[in-house]
């Protein structure tokens, strides 16, 4: 461990999922030179999951969220490829489509409205996206007919990659050019010394700045710094089974549930919702839910060989949204953390804009104010059940 007489980072990131290390590899892009100190180790909390969903928001209701989202998603092909070309390293990342089951004639009215609204927020003629309505009937060697009586939605947006294949191929980028500790819980921030404290560890490492991404235990330390707690966790259930010879399909998603195929194999399977949990470990009874559920509107999966579960305990702030940005109070610590389920569609333009922050900059793609410190502490703070 370095000592806290050494030379200082310029940056210091609690944290190596998909957001620290996106900020890692981002800052040093930049020039920065950077250390990632992880409590466990890479992916250990809910960014080594299996999933690796890559999905847009509806296109209604317009805001600068959704809008940030979609441009994150557009640019995300581009990233990964210069990722992968960096290391050598494959990221698992297809646009791979998505179908959607129509289940009531209020939801086919819905969506045919939302096709058409899809062609502006989308830009289709420009990026070639579309959002369409199908019959009943249409890809049922997929997804079940009689789960969609109504027909479906086939949408060409959304993508997947693996979530552990992109995490290992950011680390690999933070190793060659930065440095990454694993087994380095970090405790607070002296910001008169600029030395980040480490369990264990009287000397800690020295730091300009500070970037809080430690999943849902960020939470704990910045109520430690702060006085204010501000997200929780939320316990998250997948499992991949046997795909060959489904590579190439959509994802689906229908009844709350995920089905995504991967480029080895595999399809995923995920994910359930726990607000209240006594662990982290895959519960038995939830993976046979997901197999019941997910095989009753996806009979290509019966029969399939189960090939792993996953738990994990994913960051959710209670008022919904990431939380990037400086924390109050501080002026040389900052958080980006609460992705819950969109974190890896976002993470390289979240990166972004909080570099933006930290060097003064204006960013390609300004964080949504909904993002921001202010929108989650002080008078506009939501308590956990808010």
């Amino acid at each position: 461990m370095a000592s806290s007489s050494a030379a200082p980072y310029d940056l210091a990131i609690a944290g190596a999922g998909i957001f620290g290390l996106s900020v890692a590899h981002r800052a040093i892009r930049e020039g920065l030179n950077v250390v990632v100190l992880e409590a466990d180790r890479i992916g250990a909390g809910s960014s080594g999951g299996l999933l690796g969903a890559l999905m847009p928001h509806m296109p209604a209701r317009w805001n600068p969220k959704k809008e940030f989202q979609f441009q994150a998603l557009l640019s995300l092909e581009r990233h990964i490829r210069e990722l992968e070309e960096e290391t050598g390293l494959t990221c698992g990342y297809r646009r791979c489509g998505r179908i959607l089951p129509l289940t009531t004639t209020d939801k086919l009215e819905h969506h045919l409205e939302r096709a058409e609204e899809s062609r502006d927020r989308w830009h289709g003629q420009e990026t070639g996206f579309s959002y369409a309505v199908e019959p009943k009937g249409s890809r049922s060697d997929w997804l079940n007919a009689e789960a969609a009586p109504f027909g479906i939605v086939y949408e060409t947006l959304a993508a997947r990659a693996s979530p552990r294949d992109y995490l290992k191929a950011l680390a690999t980028y933070v190793r060659t050019h930065g440095k990454l500790i694993e087994g380095a819980r970090v405790t607070g921030f002296d910001e008169a010394t600029g030395t980040v404290c480490l369990d264990g560890d009287a000397n800690g490492i020295r730091a300009r700045r500070l970037v809080l991404s430690g999943g849902f235990a960020a939470f704990e330390l910045i109520e430690k710094l702060t006085g204010e707690r501000v997200g929780r966790g939320e316990k998250g259930q997948a499992l991949i089974l046997d795909g060959k010879g489904l590579e190439d399909r959509p994802a689906i998603y229908c009844d709350g549930l995920y089905v995504v195929p991967h480029a080895n194999g595999t399809v995923a399977i995920g994910s359930t919702s726990d607000r209240t949990f006594e662990n982290a470990s895959p519960s038995p009874g939830r993976t046979a839910e997901l197999l019941a559920r997910a095989t009753a509107f996806c009979p290509s999966l019966s029969g399939r060989t189960l090939l792993a579960e996953w738990a994990g305990i994913r960051p959710r702030c209670h008022k919904r949204d990431p939380l990037v940005g400086r924390l109050p109070g501080f002026e040389t610590v900052y958080a980006a953390t609460g992705g819950f389920k969109i974190s890896f569609g976002i993470a390289h333009l979240i990166a972004e804009g909080l570099l933006a922050d930290i060097t003064g900059r204006v960013p390609n793609h300004p964080l949504p104010e909904t993002f921001l410190p202010d929108h989650h502490f002080g008078e506009n703070r939501l308590k956990a059940d808010g």
